[in-house]
């Protein structure tokens, strides 16, 4: 999370954009990511040849060359974003919109990747040189206090936040997951390089994006090391759907900007027909959309079967259930709703993951996560496809903070339950005698039966009430007695200055 001078130079940004007549915060994220994602192919373009240089490994860089560009070649060197910010604003409005747009359009030589598939439609729509000028100018005040800054998340951070304004446009109950739980949801199911993982509703791939860089930092030796898991990685470990095709252009530059060449991102409602993925997925990492408009006639029939309900929270959980391997893990989020509802449909799903499947953890977030762009209570939910059981004692914590406020300003705090529970969390057997009065516990598969499914903490957690000894009441009203006689002294004296 980002604050100070950074957060105001990307609400000027914004500001910028508004004062130009591009209102709409879909439009703008969108062209905002175009113009990121333009700079970042300079700089890691220049990266990778350092890099390459150093190794004494060859490199091409994609400006290297000339670029065709309808009829006309082009030198590629110009359409690097540190030559053309430079030139003036009339020449670089018509470079970007002639040259550069095309050219990042095009990029990807695989037409039926799911970046060429998404910016097919994409289009340039700052309406003047003039508004190109400043915006630019203002993304190198962004990117030189990012370079400045010493948190090796703050370039995540910044396209977190910029992401974030997305909420307020948001349809069918869609809201962004902050990189913080993302990355805690990741640390826990520890991805293997050989997973295949899949988010059923993607939106920008911070799910995908998360984990591609936790495998990039913990098993880099055995991934880039290895040709055939070199190109799983790349190729096949990554797939994410969703209905919004700008969420998908976003998202497909996201992952195509953190290193992956061709992710599996695709157009599709996950809930319904068209997806008939079953048993293809060892992980799934998910915040599915808990409300908003649901074709009921459209829903696959193999999900009703096992929860009959409109709930698309109740349904996703079917579909991660169908769409897992057997082994596979899940670490998702869901509306407390879901823990403790008593409607068949509730109960169905929890029996199902509780006696078919292994349940692992129930983590209960404070309701401030996912402030100030909505106040629900989530929890999140670690389990691994069985098909037969599994479930001997769930694991129960009940996080408070997060390191960040509660409220609707979310500034940074020390209270911070993270590092707790994955440090917990990978060490289960420790838990054993940690009692139900403890931040969290083990409880067994026995009790969560014997109370209807439910799966809030609440219905296990113990309060501990310790006995508060106070004073005899004569001596309270005695006190009290002696604090009316002194404010009666005091009033006295200050009534005898006033005459």
């Amino acid at each position: 999370m980002i604050t100070g001078e950074l957060k105001n130079k990307i609400d000027g940004l914004w500001d910028i954009f508004a004062a130009g007549g591009l209102v709409n915060p879909l439009e703008v994220i969108e062209q905002i990511t175009y113009l990121m994602f333009i700079r970042d192919l300079d700089d890691v373009d220049n990266k990778r040849e350092k890099e390459s240089a150093m190794l004494g490994l060859p490199y091409k860089s994609i400006f290297a060359d000339d670029v065709k560009i309808g009829d006309r070649s082009i030198n590629g060197k110009q359409l690097k974003w540190s030559v053309f910010h430079d030139f003036p604003a009339g020449r670089m409005y018509t470079v970007m919109q002639e040259w550069v747009f095309p050219f990042i359009k095009n990029l990807h030589g695989d037409k039926n990747s799911a970046y060429s598939k998404y910016m097919d439609d994409a289009i340039f729509k700052l309406p003047t040189p003039l508004l190109l000028s400043k915006v630019v100018d203002s993304l190198d005040e962004i990117y030189e206090l990012m370079n400045a800054n010493q948190s090796i998340d703050v370039r995540g951070d910044v396209y977190e936040y910029l992401l974030n304004k997305i909420a307020s446009a948001g349809r069918n109950g869609q809201f962004r997951t902050p990189r913080h739980i993302i990355r805690m949801m990741v640390e826990m199911v520890d991805p293997k390089a050989d997973d295949i993982i899949c988010d059923p509703a993607c939106g920008t791939s911070g799910f995908l994006v998360s984990a591609a860089e936790y495998l990039k930092e913990t098993k880099k030796e055995e991934i880039f090391f290895n040709k055939a898991k070199k190109d799983h990685y790349m190729n096949t470990m990554f797939n994410g759907f969703d209905m919004d095709r700008t969420m998908l252009r976003i998202g497909a530059m996201n992952m195509m900007t953190h290193g992956i060449d061709n992710p599996f991102i695709e157009y599709r409602d996950s809930l319904s027909d068209q997806n008939e993925d079953k048993e293809k997925y060892s992980l799934i990492l998910a915040n599915p959309p808990f409300k908003g408009s649901l074709d009921a006639d459209a829903v696959s029939a193999d999900l009703l079967k096992v929860c009959k309900t409109k709930k698309t929270e109740l349904l996703f959980l079917a579909l991660f259930l169908r769409m897992l391997k057997v082994g596979g893990r899940c670490a998702c989020i869901v509306p407390d709703g879901v823990l403790f509802g008593s409607s068949k449909a509730h109960k169905a799903i929890r029996q199902t993951i509780v006696d078919e499947n292994r349940l692992e953890a129930v983590i209960s977030m404070p309701s401030g996560v996912f402030k100030p762009y909505a106040g629900v209570s989530t929890a999140i939910l670690v389990f691994t496809k069985t098909g037969h059981g599994g479930t001997d004692k769930v694991w129960f914590y009940d996080m408070t903070a997060d390191g960040f406020s509660l409220d609707d300003k979310r500034t940074p705090v020390n209270e911070n339950d993270i590092a707790d529970i994955i440090k917990r969390f990978k060490n289960l057997d420790g838990e054993a005698d940690r009692k139900r009065t403890d931040k969290s516990f083990l409880v067994p598969k026995k009790d969560i039966e014997n109370n209807d499914y439910d799966l809030s903490i609440n219905k296990y957690k113990e309060i501990e009430y310790v006995p508060v000894d106070y004073p005899p009441t004569s001596e309270i009203m005695a006190n009290i007695r002696s604090l009316e006689a002194e404010i009666a002294k005091e009033l006295n004296g200050l009534e005898k200055l006033l005459k």
